[in-house]
């Protein structure tokens, strides 16, 4: 049985398609390149991959960057599990410039060990089944999985969509090591293209942040789709130390060290469970302060229990943050990477809406 989930036959391609992709540039560069001595010669590492969209009608003067989640890779944004144009297309068909990012250490962004340390074991098919696209049905359901409709498929071992989605998904680096090397190419990358909004999602959130600590007055909104979370967890591929990121925050009064961050559980909401705060009084994070943040969260996510966390420590911490949950603007169905679903245009819609109403 074929793993396509469409033609892909050229005329079939164009009869399907939907409106004109018109560009006036389309390539790619390459970002936080540091040269590093190996017994072998001398190798490039940390290096990260941005390639830019510009539309021929450039209608906005900010430009989005997208950087994608773990495991992931920038094509999580250039189209959906099924096939279909992704959000990179919908926003540059909106007039936007938009730059996609491979992180480094996944994608077309290379690793390797001897440069970047030890990699985390490849995803499975039974856990991207069981976290993103068929969640109730797997041993891992949670309340609220069987609220998931918009995926394009059944989700389970033998769907195409989960097929293509698992075929892109590869081993990440440790987290402290991604979150710092993401705040040196994140800054080049912002100083070479301006101010711009930054949309995350899920283990790029944490890189989101430290990108804008690293280059505060290059930021004009961040959109985190479901930010890794909750603050202070602890996952396999390492630990939030700093609150919502490994590497070190830019905190007032100053941390040195993680210890250093005095931490309280603060009660949840019915449905939600309970999240790590600081201590009051809580130190402030200045640098993602001056510019409006979005937290979007979908209804059959695990993270629709514990993203409120992680609004709750950007609040704290000074910034302005709000939190938009999909099904209270009228959205239902999706799980965690709703980029990739079947409704993921009105997703697309929605952030844009809120773009026009909150970036100046």
């Amino acid at each position: 049985m074929s793993n396509r989930v469409r033609s892909l036959n050229p005329k079939d391609l164009h009869a399907a398609s939907k409106a004109v992709l018109s560009l006036a540039a389309q390539g790619s560069f390459w970002v936080g390149i540091d040269r590093v001595s190996t017994p072998a010669g001398t190798c490039a590492a940390g290096q990260m991959y941005v390639e830019y969209w510009i539309p021929a009608e450039l209608q906005h003067e900010t430009p989005l960057v997208m950087i994608h989640g773990g495991g992931g890779q920038g094509l999580d944004y250039l189209q959906t599990a099924d096939g279909r144009p992704g959000w990179a297309h919908w926003f540059v068909q909106q007039g936007y410039a938009v730059y996609v990012v491979d992180r480094p250490g996944h994608g077309r962004s290379p690793f390797h060990p001897d440069l970047l340390g030890a990699m985390s074991p490849p995803p499975t098919y039974e856990f991207l089944s069981n976290f993103f696209s068929a969640p109730a049905k797997g041993p891992m359901a949670w309340p609220g999985s069987a609220l998931q409709t918009e995926w394009p498929g059944d989700g389970t071992i033998g769907d195409p969509a989960l097929d293509q989605f698992t075929a892109s998904a590869g081993p990440s680096p440790a987290m402290p090591i991604v979150h710092s090397l993401m705040r040196k190419a994140g800054g080049e990358l912002l100083d070479l293209i301006g101010p711009a909004i930054l949309l995350t999602h899920s283990a790029g959130g944490p890189c989101g942040w430290v990108m804008a600590d690293e280059r505060p007055a290059l930021v004009k909104a961040i959109i985190a789709i479901e930010p890794l979370g909750p603050p202070f967890a602890q996952r396999p591929n390492g630990s939030l130390d700093w609150g919502i990121t490994a590497a070190p925050l830019t905190f007032d009064p100053p941390a040195a060290s993680p210890s250093e961050i005095a931490r309280e559980e603060r009660p949840a909401s019915p449905g939600c469970v309970p999240c790590q705060v600081q201590q009051e009084p809580a130190r402030q994070l200045p640098n993602l302060q001056g510019y409006p943040i979005v937290v979007v969260t979908a209804p059959a996510s695990w993270m629709a229990m514990d993203n409120h966390g992680t609004v709750d420590f950007l609040r704290q911490a000074g910034a302005s943050v709000e939190h938009l949950r999909l099904e209270n603007a009228g959205i239902t169905g999706n799980g965690h990477a709703m980029m990739l679903e079947k409704n993921s245009d009105s997703i697309a819609a929605l952030l844009e809406s809120w773009i026009a109403e909150n970036v100046q």
